[in-house]
């Protein structure tokens, strides 16, 4: 390498920061500019480029499809993301599901009463919860959409907390557990032991019954039926599994899924 040249490494990280803050504090865009035109932009070389590309796609942050017309296809980071990252930190330090669990029961009945103060309930929470209860009553017979329809739910709940900081990181810990909780609906309904109707129409009777002590503005009473509730659905799965490690590859699966093209 002739003296003073900047290495191809050092080029393309300088290009991947350019293009990350542009991801992420840009206006959302399904795609960056072709290779063609990054090239023009940036005036470095086709390798430099793809290289960039190449660390944007191992953070998650783009899909570079190969024939593509376009450029490479962009992924604003959302609370799956965060809850894949988070679980592979979990798995690598092997942290159990009831380890896992203890720290949900903590932290998402005290999101829930925050939400039961919000003073918007009325017309933000209340309807959007209410109608996710619904689609749940009518999935009671049908174990793998109910878990999922129902771990909705508490998505919903979390993601409606006032403040920022605590929403984004307690959506990931409930994106996490969902996704474990839904391979487990998955693998019991093939066994034929998932938990009867009866079970989860109690389970929408609670929710149910959430959504009323929210619509009430009842905070306290809102935070002691969440954890009551969360911690006997844990109680099912843990039966079988409390300690099991952590595994992230269900919510990569779940993350993955959510990016497929939609035709």
């Amino acid at each position: 390498m002739a003296s003073g040249q900047t290495p191809q490494h050092r080029i393309a990280e300088t290009i991947a920061a350019q293009l990350r803050q542009r991801i992420l504090t840009g206006p959302p865009a399904q795609r960056l500019p072709t290779q063609d035109q990054l090239v023009r932009d940036f005036g470095v070389s086709y390798p430099s480029v793809r290289e960039a590309l190449r660390i944007l796609e191992t953070e998650g942050l783009v899909t570079v499809r190969r024939g593509s017309v376009g450029g490479a296809e962009v992924h604003r980071p959302d609370q799956s993301s965060a809850a894949y990252h988070l679980g592979l930190v979990l798995q690598g330090e092997r942290v159990t599901l009831g380890d896992l669990a203890e720290g949900l029961l903590a932290l998402e009945p005290m999101c829930a009463a925050e939400v039961a103060r919000r003073p918007d309930r009325m017309t933000t929470v209340v309807p959007a919860l209410t109608a996710n209860v619904d689609a749940s009553a009518q999935a009671v017979t049908d174990g793998v959409a109910f878990t999922r329809i129902a771990r909705e739910f508490h998505d919903l709940l979390v993601g409606f907390t006032p403040n920022d900081t605590i929403r984004h990181v307690v959506r990931s810990l409930v994106t996490l557990w969902s996704a474990q909780e839904e391979q487990w609906a998955a693998t019991v309904t093939q066994l034929g032991e998932y938990p009867s109707p009866a079970a989860a129409r109690g389970a929408v009777r609670t929710h149910r019954r959430v959504v009323d002590e929210i619509a009430a503005g009842r905070a306290d009473e809102v935070a002691r039926i969440a954890r009551k509730h969360l911690a006997a659905t844990q109680a099912v799965l843990l039966e079988r599994f409390t300690g099991d490690v952590v595994n992230a590859t269900p919510a990569r699966m779940s993350r993955t899924r959510a990016q497929a093209p939609r035709h």
